[in-house]
C-alpha cells in the first residue's frame, strides 16, 4: 500500500523568482485555479511584502479556490507578518534564518535574536488565528544543535510544521534523508521539505526525504525557480508513482506544464 505524503506548489512564489519569468496577477489566478483543480494541497501564492500582490489578488485566489489550502510567504519581520495576516491566508510561511552564515554574517544578529523575534511573530499569528509553518532557511548548512533547538521552540509556540529549507541546494540525498530522520525521531513535529536544484539534485532529495518520513514535498510546475529551479513537480511524482500517493493525476500535471510553458514563452 501507498504511503500517503501531499504537495506543497510553490510556482507562484518560488518559481516566479526564476530569472526572465514574471506572472501578471492574472496569470496567478489562473495558474492556482488550475492547482486547485488538481488537487495539490497547498498553494504559496506569494510574498505580500513585495507589493506587486494586492488583497484583491489573494482574495481572489481563495474564493476560486475550493481545495487546496492558500499560504503566503514572510520574512521573520514583525512588521511583515502583521501585513502577510491582514492578507487572512490559511497558511503562513514565516522564513527563519538557522544557519550560522545567515545570522551573524547576513543579518549581523545572533541565535537569541532569532528566538526572540520569532517568538514575537509566532504571538501575531497566533492571535490573527492563522496556521503557521516556520521555515528554517538554510537548514542544510546549519548547526543541527541550533536547528533542534529552534524546531523545539516551534513546538513551544503552538508551531506543528516546519519547513526544511536547502536554501543554497548543496544537499545530497544521503544527507537529506539523514536529516529528516534525525527530525522525525528526535522532534515530534510534521515536516516539510523545500529542495533547490543548483548540484541536480532536487528531485532525488525530495524523494529520500518523503522515504524517510518529510510529509509534505514543496514542487514547482517545470522545476522552476531561483537560480536553477526547485523540485519539477512532475518528474517527482513520475519517479515516486509506486511509492507514494500524493492524490494527484501525474499526466494533469503534464497538460498544467504545457499551458504554462506557452504563457512563459508569450510572455
Amino acid at each position: 500500500m501507498k504511503e500517503k505524503r501531499w504537495i506543497v506548489d510553490t510556482t507562484l512564489r518560488d518559481g516566479e523568482q526564476s530569472p526572465g519569468i514574471a506572472f501578471t496577477e492574472q496569470d496567478k489566478i489562473e495558474i492556482a485555479v488550475m492547482l486547485d483543480k488538481l488537487g495539490v494541497y497547498e498553494i504559496e501564492a506569494g510574498i505580500p511584502e513585495m507589493k506587486v500582490e494586492s488583497i484583491n489578488f489573494i482574495e481572489e485566489i481563495k474564493k476560486e479556490c475550493h481545495n487546496s489550502k492558500i499560504s503566503l510567504w514572510s520574512r521573520m519581520n514583525v512588521d511583515d507578518v502583521k501585513l502577510a495576516v491582514s492578507f487572512k491566508p490559511d497558511i503562513l510561511h514565516i522564513g527563519v534564518p538557522v544557519s550560522y552564515v545567515q545570522i551573524y554574517s547576513k543579518l549581523k544578529k545572533n541565535k537569541l535574536w532569532v528566538q526572540k523575534t520569532l517568538e514575537e511573530c509566532m504571538k501575531i499569528t497566533s492571535k490573527a488565528g492563522v496556521e503557521v509553518t516556520v521555515g528554517l532557511e538554510d537548514a542544510s548548512r546549519s548547526d543541527e544543535g541550533f536547528l533542534m533547538s529552534m524546531v523545539k521552540l516551534t513546538k513551544n509556540l503552538g508551531g506543528t510544521k516546519i519547513r526544511l529549507a536547502d536554501t543554497v541546494g548543496v544537499l545530497t540525498p544521503l544527507r537529506a534523508g539523514d536529516l529528516v530522520k534525525k527530525l522525525v525521531q528526535e522532534t515530534d513535529i510534521e515536516l516539510e521539505f523545500h529542495a533547490h536544484n543548483d548540484l541536480g539534485m532536487a528531485i532525488a532529495n525530495s524523494i529520500e526525504s518523503a522515504k524517510c518520513g518529510a510529509n509534505y514535498i514543496d514542487c514547482t510546475l517545470l522545476g522552476i525557480g531561483e537560480r536553477s529551479g526547485n523540485c519539477d513537480m512532475y518528474k517527482f511524482l513520475n519517479a515516486c508513482d509506486r511509492n507514494f500517493d500524493f492524490g494527484i493525476d501525474k499526466n494533469k500535471v503534464k497538460k498544467i506544464e504545457e499551458l504554462l510553458l506557452t504563457k512563459i514563452c508569450m510572455g
